[in-house]
């Protein structure tokens, strides 16, 4: 006859480990290393332990995966599996690459790094692109940074140029939401660095009515930061945008230019020009119906550094 134990749950004269060892594992997170790109998927398949020969099928397993997995109640981060970088760490490490333990390993040290997305229950197709995203704001930021490292010492004064930039740039977009006024604001900042284009994109929503503040997620407003901050002590070009849309109005475009390291104020007239060219080919565009083209403000002292 089976009898309860001091969990409810019943037993047949066993210990009750079963159930125990399934609650332990629900708070276990796990780390999925996903293959999104086919390149790095067909650089796998020459590992003979790498049994999967179709990436669209192996999306498919990976996608059931995530499903069990988020069915037991384990939380998942989602990490992209570069094989470049897998080829890499098993040389380093001395590793075989072509053995599940090598793969294991290098994932969990994936589920360490900031680049992964927690799983939320998205299909495969809609996860990819996220991860994508995810991973190409986190090597923005990580240049960013190692360019706001570099750029040294002051020669007046001797503050480093790449804090003060920082703190330049966060109190910049402090000025830029909080003078916007009410409504959700999409900003972008765009630095051409000597090896890559630095974009950063960031959504601040401000509440109407008096004593509204500006709600800025933590992650995104780093990276965003960061960005401008290179712009910032590079000292070279660059542009900012904001674009502001509040309900039962039309939408409001501000600009600003990067100028020997001071954000400049855009005219309306500047404004316009700019989002009515076509970035690649340099011809006209026609206006955008229901947006007004403003004149920046000023949210940017200039530094003084030299």
């Amino acid at each position: 006859m089976p009898r309860s134990n001091d969990t409810g749950t019943a037993t047949t004269g066993r210990p009750a480990r079963t159930g125990r060892r399934r609650t332990l594992r629900r708070e276990v997170p796990s780390t999925v290393g996903l293959l999104a790109d086919a390149g790095d998927f067909a650089a796998m398949r020459r590992y003979r332990s790498f049994t999967f020969d179709d990436h669209r099928d192996y999306l498919n397993h990976v996608d059931r995966l995530l499903r069990s997995l988020a069915a037991q109640g384990i939380h998942t981060t989602v990490a992209l599996f570069d094989a470049e970088e897998y080829a890499d760490y098993c040389a380093d490490h001395g590793l075989d690459p072509d053995t599940p333990g090598s793969r294991t390993r290098f994932t969990a040290e994936l589920g360490g790094a900031t680049g992964g997305l927690p799983y939320a229950g998205q299909p495969i197709d809609e996860l990819v692109p996220l991860l994508v995203d995810a991973a190409v704001r986190q090597a923005t930021w990580e240049y960013a940074s190692s360019l706001l490292a570099e750029v040294g010492r002051c020669a007046d004064c001797g503050e480093d140029i790449g804090t003060a930039s920082l703190e330049r740039a966060a109190e910049a977009l402090r000025h830029l939401v909080d003078r916007a006024g009410p409504g959700h604001h999409h900003l972008v900042c765009s630095v051409p660095a000597q090896d890559e284009q630095l974009v950063a994109v960031l959504h601040a929503d401000t509440d109407d009515g008096p004593g509204g503040r500006p709600r800025v997620d933590g992650r995104d407003g780093l990276d965003f930061v960061t960005v401008l901050a290179a712009g910032l002590a590079l000292g070279g070009p660059g542009g900012l945008v904001l674009r502001s849309t509040t309900e039962g109005d039309r939408d409001r475009v501000h600009g600003w230019r990067l100028d020997r390291g001071r954000l400049v104020p855009l005219s309306a007239a500047a404004v316009f020009n700019a989002y009515c060219t076509d970035a690649d080919t340099g011809d006209p565009v026609g206006p955008e119906p229901g947006v007004e083209y403003c004149p920046g403000y000023e949210v940017d002292e200039p530094g003084p550094h030299h």
